[in-house]
């Protein structure tokens, strides 16, 4: 089977930076921070989480809640021994771009005994986050990316899932040519060489693309290769370089589907375009 996440990873890689670990009683703010997600690990306690916008959730076992953006909630921890937690901030590269990000729901919530065959990670996570030891802090913030790397592989694997990049990718013919599309962008995708990857008729493998992932495969192939357009543009590149390597036959073919796609030209997405923060 390819690697479904290796293409993703690679170019959209996260940074986790330890926040807080250890108990705590009663109520705990925690705000966002600007283009930053969240990771909390709930190892003892009874924790009621409120949104800034949403219902509330209780969380009485060892569980994972996950933001993948910005979103303010608190924390109460219910009775007198409170409740441990472990918390990271998450900087997903190209933030607003970056695809997991807008794969993944506003947040989730997960028993940590449903990351199957993550039991010794999260021990050792555990064990790094309530000592004192000596590089502690980068440890954790590697802990925390490869716990983020068990999420996203039990997303792909849940069969709860209804549409979107999690969806095609947990599929198990889309995700051949969703993964081959992220490897080789370049690559003439025709439907009928999408659909000869995935195995299926051309019909069969549009109309089940399309309920899957919610859109049709040339849409997501466009907006993946528009995505590495932007991360090449961040990165200082020149976009006559971007070109081939995006698969376009030309930098005005490139500009006009850049402009379908972002409503604006690449060059004026460039000027607006911030640099990308990293937690501290």
């Amino acid at each position: 089977m390819t690697d479904r996440l290796d293409a993703l990873l690679g170019n959209f890689s996260v940074r986790a930076t330890v926040r807080n670990t250890g108990t705590i009683c009663g109520t705990h703010e925690l705000a966002t921070e600007d283009g930053l997600g969240q990771l909390h690990l709930v190892r003892r306690g009874t924790v009621v989480v409120h949104h800034s916008v949403g219902k509330s959730i209780t969380i009485d076992t060892p569980s994972l809640l996950l933001y993948p953006r910005p979103c303010g909630h608190r924390f109460v921890a219910e009775g007198e021994e409170g409740a441990d937690l472990a918390c990271a901030a998450l900087g997903f590269e190209s933030a607003t771009e970056n695809p997991l990000v807008s794969a993944l729901p506003a947040y989730l919530c997960l028993p940590l005994d449903q990351l199957t065959g993550a039991r010794l990670l999260l021990d050792l996570l555990f064990e790094e986050a309530f000592e004192q030891r000596c590089g502690r802090r980068e440890v954790l913030g590697r802990l925390f990316e490869l716990v983020l790397i068990q999420v996203l592989r039990h997303q792909m694997e849940s069969e709860q899932l209804q549409t979107g990049l999690m969806a095609g990718l947990a599929h198990p013919r889309l995700r051949r040519t969703i993964t081959a599309m992220h490897e080789r962008p370049r690559e003439e995708w025709t439907l009928e060489a999408s659909a000869a990857v995935a195995g299926m008729s051309r019909s069969s493998f549009a109309q089940t693309f399309r309920t899957t992932v919610g859109c049709t495969p040339g849409e997501y192939l466009q907006r993946w290769r528009i995505l590495l357009v932007q991360k090449g543009l961040r990165g200082g590149k020149p976009l006559k370089v971007l070109v081939d390597d995006a698969g376009y036959a030309s930098e005005s073919a490139l500009s006009r589907a850049f402009k379908a796609q972002v409503g604006v030209t690449p060059r004026e997405w460039k000027g607006r375009t911030k640099v990308q923060r990293r937690p501290d």
